[in-house]
């Protein structure tokens, strides 16, 4: 194992060899640099670890669902005028009641204490799969961050000068608050949430010496 140190020193000499190349040829080897920076992030984001191998802060426990064994019609404020909300089947998951709304033709949730009156329901459009909701109960319990470690988000380039891996588009905003334990609000009617740090980007002293490994490699073939 390398010693800071001496890390330091290595890259500072590798740093004047590259200095050294032609343009060309840093462009190329720091565009694998890069792919190889990436491919390290999305590794350990997999894995559910941060830079220092310490494991991501766990997801809270979700609070118990209540799910109702009928169906439900209500008001609801919608900007303008409140409109009547349909759904056959949901379930109550703390301050949220979500389920199928007829009207919309998806899954919606809805605040508990913001639904301004409840209607009566006819015999009709009660039926057995009331309070049956089909729901994929297993996405809380993959790992976090699943799409962020994707080519599509988690992104790397080179110039001449640098090699980068970041996260593109509006997932930046989102992966900084992670990175940072930021606040926010999950959705524009909830309370702001501060959430733990997740260092999602972030280079170890391992990562550093495989990257030197590599450039070295590359240079003496």
């Amino acid at each position: 194992m390398t010693g800071a140190g001496e890390l330091a020193e290595l890259e500072g000499f590798v740093g004047g060899v590259l200095k050294g190349l032609d343009s060309s040829g840093r462009r190329t080897l720091l565009r694998k640099v890069a792919r190889d920076i990436r491919r390290e992030q999305s590794a350990r984001i997999a894995a559910q670890k941060n830079p220092d191998g310490s494991s991501f802060v766990p997801r809270k426990k979700r609070q118990p669902q209540s799910e109702g064994p009928y169906a439900v019609r209500f008001l609801y404020p919608s900007g303008g005028a409140p409109r009547a909300v349909f759904m056959k089947s949901w379930v109550r998951e703390g301050p949220l009641l979500t389920g199928y709304d007829i009207e919309a033709g998806g899954m919606r949730s809805f605040f508990w204490d913001k639904i301004t009156h409840w209607l009566g329901v006819r015999a009709e459009d009660q039926n057995k799969s009331a309070g049956k909701l089909r729901r994929r109960s297993t996405i809380r319990q993959r790992a976090m961050f699943r799409r962020l470690q994707g080519a599509v988000f988690l992104r790397s380039g080179a110039s001449g000068a640098e090699a980068w891996a970041g996260f593109a588009g509006r997932v930046a905003a989102v992966a900084e608050i992670h990175q940072e334990g930021l606040s926010d609000r999950p959705s524009v009617n909830s309370k702001e949430v501060r959430y733990p740090m997740r260092e999602l980007l972030g280079l170890s002293a391992e990562d550093r010496q495989r990257l030197l490994d590599a450039v070295i490699m590359h240079l003496i073939r």
